[in-house]
């Protein structure tokens, strides 16, 4: 060795070792020659000294530049979170009542569908909005002839001079309240139907749903020697709310009995279908069949009677024009589809509801 050291190893390992000595680790490398072994050592300190200052020089450019790039991409992401930041104040800045579209001009192409979304978003709100103020105005209207009504029926009351007349007033002011009390809950049952949020659907047995409705206005039905019964009834289950499916049955079949005539007949079946657009026949459908022999509705007037408040002409009992309005707005939203048609015999109508059945 070119300094010798009494503390290195006289035996030392051929080739690489580290060896701890008094003056602290050293790195060593020996080789073997014919007549003696050469060690090549270094002290640990010595090269972890260099191994620093390599670092330290490899590192010193990029010290330098990271202000540089940390100015660049502050710049650079600035820049391109300018227009998100014009279409948050846009936003921030709108009334409640400003539905109409955000600009989508000059956004980034990752931006501009969500933009697009809410665009869309804010038309169906729009339109749901409008379809409320609709309903209120109508609901204003059709109500405001029910209350004069049973007002001027108060007064004919309060001027009654004999107790038959007052006995009559009293009848007429009752039948006043019972059409004010009905126009009411449909108003209230079409309001519960108007876009909202998605309630929990559960499985929901049709053939238990209407022997309940059947059973519940038998009453109703004897009343008027109408015969109301179930003609077929099938397991059949869809998805829903039951509340709402409930509601629609309740319907179908009170305005079956309230427009067929004494001592008429209205049947209830509930059965499975094909689908007529399917032809795995495996795909099945729940179907709901009210069939009344009552006076019917003509062809071209059964599109009209799921507008609200709509009623033909000349018809009797006086109703509110919104139980098929009910029906058709609960089908809509369990994707049911609802058809009207002559009864069996030419006579009457049929109304069948088709629910697409739960598996």
């Amino acid at each position: 060795m070119s300094h010798p050291h009494a503390v290195l190893p006289a035996i030392t390992t051929i080739g690489f070792s580290t060896v701890t000595t008094s003056e602290g680790r050293w790195r060593v490398f020996g080789v073997q020659a014919p007549t003696k072994v050469i060690q090549v050592a270094q002290p640990m300190r010595v090269r972890e000294q260099q191994a620093v200052d390599l670092a330290l020089k490899t590192l010193k450019p990029f010290a330098l530049l990271l202000p540089v790039l940390g100015v660049l991409i502050w710049l650079a992401v600035g820049r391109a979170l300018e227009p998100m930041q014009r279409l948050t104040g846009l936003v921030r800045a709108r009334r409640v009542d400003a539905l109409d579209p955000l600009p989508d001009e000059r956004l980034p192409d990752e931006v501009r569908p969500l933009v697009g979304a809410l665009n869309d978003l804010l038309t169906r709100l729009a339109g749901a909005l409008e379809h409320e103020r609709a309903f209120m105005a109508d609901a204003a209207h059709e109500l405001r002839t029910p209350l004069t009504a049973l007002h001027l029926q108060m007064e004919m009351l309060a001027r009654a001079g004999t107790e038959a007349e007052r006995a009559e007033a009293m009848q007429t002011l009752s039948a006043g309240v019972q059409r004010a009390i009905r126009l009411v809950e449909q108003l209230l049952a079409l309001a519960r139907q108007q876009p909202r949020a998605e309630p929990a659907r559960v499985r929901v047995a049709l053939d238990d749903v209407a022997r309940e409705i059947v059973a519940e206005l038998v009453p109703l039905a004897d009343a008027k020697r109408i015969d109301l019964g179930i003609s077929s009834s099938q397991p059949a289950s869809a998805e829903g709310d039951p509340d709402a499916l409930r509601t629609l049955l309740r319907n179908l079949v009170d305005n079956a009995v309230r427009y067929t005539p004494s001592g008429g007949r209205v049947d209830v079946s509930v059965e499975h279908s094909d689908k007529p657009d399917q032809p795995d026949t495996s795909q099945r459908q729940a179907v709901v069949r009210v069939v009344d022999n009552g006076p019917g509705i003509p062809p071209q007037e059964r599109s009209r009677v799921f507008d609200r408040f709509y009623r033909r002409p000349g018809t009797s009992p006086p109703g509110s024009g919104l139980g098929m309005a009910i029906v058709k707005a609960i089908a809509d939203t369990h994707g049911a589809v609802v058809t009207l048609d002559s009864g069996p015999d030419g006579r009457g109508l049929a109304v069948s509801a088709s629910f697409p059945a739960a598996a």
